[in-house]
């Protein structure tokens, strides 16, 4: 089934059961992904890919730890606990992330592959693993890990 199906779908299900926690996020959801649509109608796309709804989905929870890192500094638990909540539910959507100890052995066979051996070379693994695994690593830890393998 379609990201943008399912999400929908999960929006009817949370309408129906007025579930206040969820549904005004899911609508935001939707609303992104009309946007996107929008704007992808300039360049003649007809509907919206799956990996543009997860890229979007992305950004969405970057915005979101940024905020919920502000309102901590702030001491606003209330929007901090809002933030958090909507951060959950957009996760629900998204393919789920490799562990710490995966992700580290992904990267020690790319550099291997790549016969990195410098920080140099940090482009090049970069680009094989945004290649390979563009939704299934968290690269905001894969770039410490590389650094920590290639000192």
């Amino acid at each position: 089934m379609a990201l943008k199906k399912q999400i929908e779908d999960k929006l009817n299900v949370a309408l129906k059961a007025k579930d206040k926690n969820t549904y005004p996020t899911l609508r935001l959801i939707v609303s992104a992904i009309k946007d996107a649509e929008i704007a992808g109608r300039t360049n003649k796309q007809k509907e919206i890919k799956d990996s543009d709804i997860i890229s979007l989905l992305k950004k969405m929870i970057k915005q979101r730890t940024e905020s919920s890192e502000v309102y901590k500094k702030a001491g606003r638990n209330e929007l901090l606990e809002n933030e958090e909540k909507e951060i959950k539910v957009i996760s629900t959507f998204l393919p789920k992330q490799l562990s710490d100890d995966e992700t580290k052995k992904i990267c020690q066979e790319v550099i291997k592959s790549t016969s990195a051996s410098s920080m140099k070379d940090m482009g090049k693994i970069m680009g094989v693993l945004k290649s390979k695994y563009p939704d299934s690593l968290d690269f905001s830890k894969v770039s410490s890990i590389i650094k920590g393998l290639l000192s």
